[in-house]
């Protein structure tokens, strides 16, 4: 699953700060995680293996933080949720960020998924007890049909194809889930054929796993 949290809160978000601040994205997400598909998270369920390893990824093709152009840019966040996402410890997170992004992008990158600017992050930032770090590296994300797939070097191997559904010309796909990092989103469901990761001292390699893709729209 992912940074999945339910987003029927937003109502919760701080209206004066999110006023301030004007700011749009809008692409493509998936996630992969080491639980069994469909993962139970989602559904406020336990991870199937007690932690729930998740990686979401977001290819912003328009975004915006007032004049500043966010588009074309890549963020990924690592998650280690101990026990039940929603009831258990707080999470652990690492953010990784386009290193083709300016200083300004970088920063501004960084006040929206810290939850400072307001809408889903603010109330998604909530769930997290720790936060590893943040790094500036190239990031390359995928999309060739059914098939995605996401590189960092030297920490993150990512692939993913999606399920076909019993109609074999229609993927399968999960609605109105009650945890999502997209809320309100249908999540295509996928498979991950790869799933490597070794940073901030977490270590996992999975495969046959769960995996999540959709269209991501965000504001304050």
């Amino acid at each position: 699953m992912a940074l999945e949290c339910a987003l029927s809160t937003t109502a919760t978000t701080d209206k004066s700060e999110s006023s301030q601040s004007s700011w749009k994205l809008e692409g493509d997400y998936f996630e992969g995680c080491n639980c069994d598909i469909v993962c139970p998270c989602v559904f406020f369920g336990d991870p199937d293996e007690g932690n729930c390893f998740v990686t979401c990824a977001w290819h912003i093709q328009k975004g915006n933080y007032g004049d500043t152009d966010l588009s074309n840019l890549n963020v990924v966040a690592l998650f280690n949720t101990p026990g039940n996402m929603a009831t258990g410890p707080k999470w652990k997170a690492a953010l990784y960020i386009d290193e083709r992004a300016t200083q300004q992008q970088k920063d501004l990158i960084m006040k929206i998924y810290s939850g400072q600017a307001g809408g889903f992050f603010a109330v998604a930032h909530n769930f997290i007890g720790e936060m590893l770090g943040v790094k500036s590296v190239p990031i390359e994300f995928g999309i060739d049909g059914k098939r995605r797939w996401l590189r960092i070097k030297d920490a993150l191997e990512l692939d993913t194809e999606t399920i076909a559904g019993g109609d074999k010309s229609r993927d399968s796909v999960v609605a109105n889930v009650p945890f999502s990092v997209v809320p309100g989103a249908d999540m295509t469901v996928a498979r991950s054929s790869k799933y490597n990761y070794n940073d901030y001292g977490m270590e996992w390699t999975n495969s046959g796993k769960n995996s999540f893709h959709c269209r991501f729209k965000y504001s304050p």
